[in-house]
């Protein structure tokens, strides 16, 4: 690439776009954000609901008798049950399964429609499993939910991506975590009042509240505009210039406008035809760094354990001792320093960065693993114990750790593992993109979900070490292969892969040499010049 030619794809890479964060826009991606409260809720409630004895006599008796009679066996095992974990897992495979058409009706109807239905499912799902009378209907509820989670995990951070303005795309993304969080926390303030409802009623209030911010989303997502990328990917070029003049707060529209343009140019031919469905043409060689991070993040973001504490966090602090309230009680604990972290994400991400928080935030996760398995481990042994062996010191340890393991998460591969792929797709194959990383994440949450109390049952403390070590994997594959992206606009994200010792050999110019491109730090007036 010639120097005039390179001087110029330098000016347009490190152009600033008129505009200004309005309150427009950021009402508009706080509604949107709040389908995180429905994925945060479930997260939250379903092991709060599963820990409580009414919930268990009634649907799984087999369960409550185990652990009536847990005294003298291992303490490991007394909740091992894969009826149980089904329940809990079975949104999941739901969720996995609705990703692969969710993809085509947020290209073709638009990211709100998306919202729209997934608010819908959930409602649906909600009601199903307050009025519950056997395991099939609670199993029929909690696929009804998954769908609608598979709807929300992939239209909402899409839909945040393309709203923000670019230098505060990480902070308005990570908005959708905040939610989840408070969703997280909610659900286990409401967990610990049910569960002291004597009638016995109390987990059909836990389930049925979900109802709640299922509508919130469903309400909200009639009211929202669909994104300028969206509109002009589906020919609404006037529509598209309205709604980036309201959410730019300026008339000076043309130069994000021709961009948005051209990046959308991808998805039909010369002739006019469409090209060839993005499921295939994400497959190309030119994408392959996409897509790997698509696959890769949420694969490790499972595999960090926190599901194993949100999900089980009253279960698991049962095991180690603690009584009925005080584990939902340490469960509402970490709740709370879920959401005071993800604040902290909210408030650097776009000055530090993604790769520090990435990289910080695993190094945390991974010291706090270690701790808590060794802690486990010398209360109960390798054989389990009996319930009560941990003293109640060292089981405040454990509670305390598990909180500075939480942190970490919350304000890194919590809202990152969200952020990083809604942001590295370019148009053509965002919503395939995003539907792959729904797909593997909700395949890994499944798997973890299902898997875990039988995990914990034989690996014993070790299962923390197990975690440990994806950590510790996931951390390292973070500093070596993710590039940084943050200020740089998503219609101009291409070049942070060129600038990559690894990644830039798959990505190739015309005459198929690879670019060479020097990268700083947006938006301080630096640039990126390809050669």
């Amino acid at each position: 690439m010639g120097a005039p030619a390179a001087a110029e794809a330098g000016q347009q890479l490190t152009k600033e776009y008129p505009g200004r964060l309005t309150l427009y826009v950021f009402v508009t991606c706080a509604v949107a954000a709040t389908g995180g409260l429905i994925v945060g809720y479930d997260i939250g409630i379903s092991g709060g609901v599963t820990s409580m004895d009414t919930f268990l006599q009634e649907f799984f008796p087999s369960v409550y008798r185990k652990e009536r009679t847990a005294r003298g066996g291992s303490q490991y095992c007394k909740f091992d049950s894969q009826l149980l974990t089904a329940f809990t897992s079975s949104l999941y495979l739901a969720a996995l399964a609705a990703s692969f058409f969710v993809a085509s009706v947020a290209r073709s109807l638009g990211r709100r429609w998306c919202m729209f239905g997934g608010g819908v499912s959930f409602l649906a799902g909600a009601a199903l499993n307050a009025a519950a009378r056997n395991v099939s209907m609670l199993i029929v509820g909690r696929i009804l939910l998954g769908v609608g989670v598979g709807f929300a995990g992939l239209s909402i951070p899409i839909y945040l991506s393309e709203m923000a303005p670019h230098r505060l795309r990480g902070m308005l993304n990570i908005g959708l975590q905040l939610m989840i969080t408070v969703g997280i926390f909610s659900a286990n303030l409401v967990n610990y009042g049910a569960a002291k409802i004597k009638a016995g009623w109390g987990w059909r209030l836990s389930l049925g509240l979900a109802a709640v911010p299922a509508s919130i989303i469903t309400v909200g997502s009639l009211f929202l505009p669909d994104t300028p990328n969206s509109l002009i990917n589906r020919g609404h070029h006037e529509h598209a210039r309205q709604v980036l003049r309201r959410i730019r707060g300026t008339d000076d529209i043309e130069d994000e406008y021709n961009d948005l343009v051209a990046a959308a140019s991808g998805e039909v031919s010369s002739g006019g035809v469409r090209r060839r469905p993005p499921w295939l043409d994400i497959l190309q060689r030119r994408y392959r760094p996409q897509l790997t991070m698509a696959v890769a993040i949420p694969f490790f973001q499972q595999l960090t354990g926190i599901n194993v504490i949100m999900f089980y966090a009253p279960v698991l602090f049962k095991t180690i001792g603690l009584g009925g309230d005080a584990s939902l009680m340490s469960a509402v604990i970490t709740g709370l320093v879920n959401i005071v972290a993800t604040l902290v994400s909210i408030a650097t991400v776009d000055r530090l960065g993604r790769r520090k928080l990435f990289f910080q935030g695993g190094c945390q996760m991974l010291v706090c693993q270690i701790i808590i398995g060794t802690l486990i481990g010398v209360g109960f042994g390798a054989s389990g114990g009996d319930e009560g062996a941990i003293p109640k010191t060292s089981a405040a340890a454990i509670v305390a750790f598990i909180c500075v393991y939480v942190a970490g998460f919350a304000w890194s591969w919590g809202p990152l593992g969200i952020l990083v792929p809604s942001e590295v797709f370019p148009l053509e194959i965002r919503p395939a993109g995003q539907g792959i990383n729904v797909a593997v994440n909700m395949l890994c949450t499944f798997a973890v979900a299902q898997a875990f109390l039988r995990m914990l049952c034989h690996m014993r403390f070790g299962l923390f070490y197990f975690f440990g070590g994806w950590v510790l994997a996931m951390t390292l594959f973070v500093a070596a292969f993710l590039p940084e992206t943050k200020g740089v606009p998503i219609e101009k994200m291409g070049a942070v892969w060129r600038t990559h010792w690894f990644w830039r050999r798959f990505v190739a110019d015309e005459d198929g040499r690879a670019e060479t491109v020097t990268s700083m730090d947006y938006p301080k007036g630096n640039a990126i010049v390809v050669r």
